[in-house]
Parts: C-alpha cells; sequence; structure tokens
C-alpha cells in the first residue's frame, strides 16, 4: 500500500510529530511505501520528497504586517494545494492520512486530495476542529464558548494569543472552514486516540465519523527500569502555563528529599529560572530538552513521572512513554488523562486546581518504594497489553481497508 502522511512540521516538536515518525516507522516495516507532506524547516529530517514542502512561515510574529501576510496560507494556502498535487500525481498515494495541518499548510489540501479520488483519514491530536486555538483554554481556565459552531467568541474573549487581528482572524478560520466551506465533510475517517477527545468534540457539535484508536509505542525503543537511582521526578514537555508547570513548581518546592527535573523547552523558560531564583528554590532543576536514550535515561533514573496539566489532554505519548520504561505517572484528573492513569494501579490522579493534592500525592508515592515498583510494572503490562505497536497496526489497517473498501 502507497500511504501519504501529511503533517506541517517534520522535526519533532511535540506529541503529533512523535507520533507520525512511529507510524511511518512502524508502516515501512509491514512493507508499505510511505511519502511525506510537510513545511520547510530548518529543524527538518531529510527526505526526498522535501521538494514538495511549503514554505516556512513565522505564526508567532504578532505584527500587523506578517498576520495579513500569512493570512492566505492560513485561511486557504494555494501554495500548499498546488504542491500536493504534484506530490500526489508524481506518487499516486492509495490513502493520504492527515495529521496536524492547520495554518502552515491549512485544509486547502483536503480539496486536493479529494479532487484527486484518494481516500482520507485524519488523526486528531488536539481540539482545532471545534476550538480556534485547539485547546478549549483561554484566559487560564477551560472555556467551551464555541460549542455548536458559536465561533464569534473567539473574537469577543481575544483568545488567539490575546491579539484582536489574529483572534478575528481565527474566528474567521473556523467559519470559512466548517460553516461556508464544510471541508472536513471530505474526510473519511477521524481517529482519536482518547474516548475523551472523541466524545467531547462530538459534544461541541462536530460531525464526522470519529473512530476510537489511542496510541501506541514501539516497545523494542523501550528497555524499563523498576528501580531509580536518584530521588528524583521527571516532567517532560511543553514549558508552557497551562501545562501546569509552575503549580509543580510551588508542589514540590517544600517537599524535603525530593529533586524536580524540568525537560523541556517553551516560552515559560526564563521565567521559571527567575522564579527558582528569585524564591531560592533548591529542588528544582532546568535541564532544557531531551530525546531520545538521553530523554530516557533520566526518566529511568527517576522514582515517576507527572503530568499536571491544567486543560483537556487527548492521549499523552508522555503517560505512554513513561509507562513503558516501567514509571508510574501522577497526572491531572482531566481529559484524557484518567484513561491511562489508573487510581493505585499505574499511578495517581490528582485535581489540577489544587496544588495541595498534587502535593499529597508525590509525598505519598515517593514514600512507598514498594508502590512504586508495583504500579511501574502494572503500567508497563499494559503497554505491552494495549498499546503495543502491533495491535496499532492491525487497527489502523482496518480502518485503511475501510475507507478503501477493501476486505480483509
Amino acid at each position: 500500500m502507497k500511504i501519504l502522511l501529511a503533517n506541517k512540521y517534520f522535526y519533532i516538536k511535540g506529541g503529533a510529530e512523535t507520533y507520525l515518525f512511529s507510524i511511518a516507522d512502524m508502516l515501512k516495516r509491514k512493507g508499505h511505501k510511505i511519502n511525506y507532506f510537510s513545511m520547510h524547516h530548518k529543524n527538518n529530517f531529510d527526505s526526498p520528497d522535501n521538494k514538495y514542502f511549503v514554505r516556512q512561515w513565522n505564526n508567532h510574529d504578532l505584527s500587523f504586517s506578517n498576520i495579513l501576510a500569512a493570512s492566505s496560507q492560513l485561511l486557504y494556502s494555494f501554495e500548499a494545494k498546488n504542491k500536493i498535487r504534484r506530490l500526489l500525481a508524481d506518487y499516486q498515494p492509495d490513502i493520504v492520512h492527515l495529521n496536524n495541518i492547520y495554518h502552515q499548510l491549512s485544509p486547502s489540501i483536503i480539496h486536493a486530495v479529494k479532487n484527486y479520488g484518494v481516500p482520507m483519514v485524519m488523526t486528531i491530536h488536539d481540539l482545532k476542529l471545534v476550538c480556534a486555538v485547539y485547546a478549549l483554554y483561554t484566559r487560564g481556565r477551560i472555556c467551551e464558548a464555541c460549542k455548536n459552531g458559536r465561533y464569534f467568541n473567539c473574537a469577543i474573549n481575544t483568545c488567539v494569543k490575546g491579539s484582536i487581528l489574529k483572534s478575528c482572524l481565527g474566528t474567521l478560520e473556523m467559519y470559512l472552514h466548517h460553516s461556508f466551506l464544510k471541508i472536513y465533510n471530505h474526510i473519511d475517517i477521524f481517529i482519536a486516540p482518547s474516548l475523551f477527545i472523541k466524545n467531547k468534540i462530538l459534544e461541541l457539535g462536530f460531525k464526522g465519523e470519529i473512530v476510537y484508536l489511542p496510541n501506541f509505542v514501539n516497545l523494542e525503543q523501550f528497555i524499563p527500569d523498576y528501580q531509580w537511582k536518584q530521588r528524583s521526578v521527571i516532567y517532560f514537555g511543553r514549558l508552557v502555563g497551562n501545562k501546569g508547570v509552575l503549580s509543580l513548581i510551588n508542589a514540590v518546592k517544600t517537599i524535603d528529599g525530593i529533586e524536580l527535573k524540568i525537560i523541556g523547552q517553551g516560552p515559560l523558560k526564563k521565567y521559571i529560572q527567575e522564579k527558582i531564583r528569585t524564591e531560592n528554590i533548591s529542588n528544582v532543576r532546568l535541564l532544557g530538552f531531551k530525546t531520545g536514550q538521553d530523554l530516557h535515561t533520566e526518566i529511568k533514573n527517576s522514582m515517576f513521572v507527572i503530568v499536571p496539566s491544567q486543560l483537556y489532554e487527548n492521549n499523552p505519548l508522555s503517560v505512554i512513554e513513561a509507562f513503558s520504561l516501567g514509571k508510574p505517572v501522577i497526572g491531572s484528573d482531566i481529559g484524557g488523562i484518567p484513561e491511562l492513569v489508573q487510581n493505585n494501579r499505574t499511578g495517581f490522579t490528582f485535581n489540577p486546581e489544587s496544588e495541595e493534592d498534587l502535593r499529597d500525592k508525590i509525598i505519598t508515592l515517593s514514600k512507598d518504594p514498594e508502590m512504586i515498583v508495583k504500579m511501574g510494572t502494572n503500567a508497563r503490562k499494559l503497554i505491552e497489553k494495549k498499546l503495543n505497536a502491533g495491535t496499532y497496526y492491525k487497527s489502523l489497517k482496518k480502518i485503511y481497508q475501510r475507507v478503501l473498501g477493501v476486505c480483509d
């Protein structure tokens, strides 16, 4: 089978990209031919398909001139549409698997694929299908004001980075794609990695067909270690406010004998550094960005991992990767996290609005070595049984065959 994978980033930027390259590797091992469609970037991996990639643009520049210049690409990129047409003609894939295509690629490529007559599936990595800012989160709180197509609330609340212009553009984007073009109607099946995300998107008015298929890992890349070399706990992920990193620091800073290691990058980095300095916090360390075996080593040296998100998470790979390495997780009781973190079995959940609850759970688990080992063992077994590459491939293959009208 010839499969085209589309995603706006072609390097490891987050969970969507980790997923992209994991399924590509899995599908190649099963004998399928893989091609890619993405955006140029200095951090991109090498690929012969990069001649089809769209030009890079800076969506973090809030200047009026940059927003106007980028608006046509964000709303409906003719560059992306034309380039994917060339790719489709040259490689003639049997199926197109979309991932994060918003903004940098834009849903214009859906029209190109539909016109070429190729079936499409799309993995849902966030809540962009129902929310202009991807997360149903604004002004430091959960927000579902755009339910049932009331996208004007994005402009009213200036949800996009507090910018009136960007928020109006985000509102226009949602009305154009969902209400006017109805462009997502052309996708045959959507894949939701968590039941929570599937149900929430449908609850908020989305009409597409969504099937549940949780994320996975290639187990041979994760060697578990149920013990630990340090009395440390790990956070790894983006350093942004809605991930709960500041609350985690507040919860840990008064716990004696526990060190928090923070792994990742993001806009909060300098603020965290200053907080550590001014508050004289001695048990929190920033380790920067790590990936691969460097990241695995830090996790295996630690007692457990903490996922303190304050927004609706999907099916976090951070939890799955921690489990794969034999580590329990203390995670927020929100979104798809409780589908993985089972209280008293694979970890603990806590109230994301309570730093005290988080602190109590950290103390409880850190004081019980037998519980850490037992939960870590249960966590690894969960991955081996349900979230492995073999199980995922069988389910994904059935989805592909269904949209192709092929029987196994």
